[in-house]
Formats: C-alpha cells, sequence, structure tokens
C-alpha cells in the first residue's frame, strides 16, 4: 500500500499553525484514500534532525568500508532520512515561511537527505516523487504584490525539491495568516478568508487527485 512521508516545520502547535492544519487537512483525505497505507511523520519543531556538519557532509563521499566510526555513525542519520524520501509514495510538507525563508529545522532536513550520485545529479533516487508543499504565510508575495521580490520560500524549494530532487513538486498556498491577528491589516481578513478556504478545498482536491495517480 502507499507511503506518505508528512513533514512539520512549523514552530506553531497544531490549530495555531496555517501550515500544518492544511497538511492534517490533506493527511485526512489522504488516510481515507489509503485505509491500510503507511503515514511516516516527522515534526521537525518538536523532533528536529541534526544540522549537517563536514563529518555528515563528508561520510557521503567516503565508501561505507572506509568511514571512519565517526563518519559512520552521523551518516546513519542521514541514511534514515534519505531512506524514508526514496521509499515514498508521495511527500506532505509543511514550510510556513519565517522570515522570508523556510524554518531552519526544515533546511536541515534537506541537507541530510540531499547527497549529489543519489537523491541529486543524473538520476536522483527519488525522482518523480509527488510532493505536495503547503506553503503558509502571514503576508502576500504574489506576483504584482509589493513583496513579490521577497518571495525566497517557493523559489528556493522549486529549486531544491523540483529542479535539485527531481520530485514533482506542487504547491498549496495560504496567505495572509497575520490579518486576524495584527490590526493594521484588518481590511485584508477577507482576503486571508478565501485564502484559507481555498487551501483546505485544494488539500482535499489534490489528496484525492493523488490517490487516484497512484491508483492508477
Amino acid at each position: 500500500m502507499a507511503t506518505l512521508l508528512h513533514i512539520d516545520s512549523s514552530v506553531l502547535p497544531g490549530e495555531a499553525s496555517s501550515s500544518r492544519s492544511v497538511a492534517a487537512a490533506f493527511r485526512k483525505v489522504w488516510e481515507e484514500q489509503h485505509p491500510r497505507g503507511t503515514v511516516i511523520h516527522r515534526d521537525l519543531a518538536a523532533d528536529p534532525v541534526p544540522h549537517i556538519t563536514g563529518v555528515a557532509w563528508s561520510a557521503g563521499y567516503v565508501a561505507a568500508a572506509e568511514r571512519t566510526p565517526e563518519q559512520s555513525a552521523a551518516f546513519a542519520v542521514r541514511e534514515i532520512l534519505m531512506e524514508e524520501l526514496e521509499q515514498a509514495d508521495a511527500v506532505l510538507i509543511g514550510a510556513p515561511m519565517h522570515n522570508f525563508s523556510i524554518p531552519s529545522t526544515l533546511k536541515a532536513w534537506l541537507d541530510n537527505v540531499l547527497l549529489l550520485g543519489r537523491t541529486a545529479g543524473e538520476n536522483p533516487s527519488a525522482q518523480g516523487t509527488p510532493v505536495i508543499v503547503v506553503a503558509s504565510r502571514g503576508g502576500s508575495y504574489a506576483p504584482g504584490t509589493p513583496r513579490e521580490g521577497f518571495e525566497y520560500v517557493r523559489n528556493y524549494l522549486e529549486a531544491v525539491l523540483g529542479r535539485t530532487l527531481g520530485l514533482d513538486l506542487d504547491f498549496i498556498v495560504p496567505e495572509l495568516t497575520m490579518a486576524p491577528r495584527n490590526p493594521a491589516m484588518s481590511e485584508l481578513v477577507p482576503l486571508y478568508e478565501a485564502s484559507r478556504r481555498r487551501a483546505f478545498e485544494d488539500a482535499a482536491a489534490k489528496a484525492k487527485e493523488l490517490a487516484r495517480r497512484l491508483a492508477a
């Protein structure tokens, strides 16, 4: 049966986080479509993976039999994370915008799973795996908005997940999530509410569509 790798990275818990809430809605529909499937859930805020070190990085380019004990221990963590990605039939990532970029915990996960000659390079080992990214943000960085030039989350993830790891990338973008809490954004609350509705609708629709694709 299908395996979903679900990664959360928001520092906010539960419904306080838009990325977690929308990802949870996607997962709920996914599990309804795959009642006997498997979900691997990594909460990078509650249980962060180690930021990559020189030892962990260099170990990826040394044959297993030639690694030092320190390299072997460091690479064992990377091996688990890469295998989870490689064995997943689909990937779901909650990627809220933190200070115009992704959370450092998510960057650490990416640094661990990206290995040239295996997950990256000419024939990436997880190439073609569908990945849904819930890229929530407090404002709007859409084309034509004043802060369009500050959109580093989608641009970065398109480069890393899409072009480098070769994943089949799709986004759900709940925006203006600060509007209900910031009086200066009060006039944007209707736009926030519309964006939130679309995000949950997209989550359900994309989960069903992906289930159909994998069942075909």
